[in-house]
């Protein structure tokens, strides 16, 4: 699955590499030059942190599928007991 940044945020991403470069680079960048940074990025970092992302959130949901039988656990033939408690007055 290829990752692709929505076009509406890829303009500030390419400005904040540009500015990152620009303050810690000696010589900035330009916009093309960022807009390829950003691609190369994109294409060779971000599956690593999709891939830990996804296992994160798998983690998180098996530990509360792990839980959900006593969050939403029902103790059966309750009517009864319910019925027989003494009426209070």
């Amino acid at each position: 699955m290829a990752l692709e940044l929505p076009r509406d945020v890829r303009p500030q991403a390419v400005a904040s590499i540009e500015r990152w470069c620009r303050e810690h680079l000696d010589e900035p960048v330009g916009n093309v030059t960022a807009g390829g940074m950003l691609a190369f990025f994109v294409e060779e970092i971000g599956p690593l942190i999709y891939n830990q992302a996804v296992t994160d959130v798998q983690e998180r949901l098996q530990a509360r599928l792990a839980e959900l039988d006593i969050e939403v656990h029902e103790d059966p033939f309750q009517y009864w007991r319910r019925r027989d408690k003494p009426a209070r007055r």
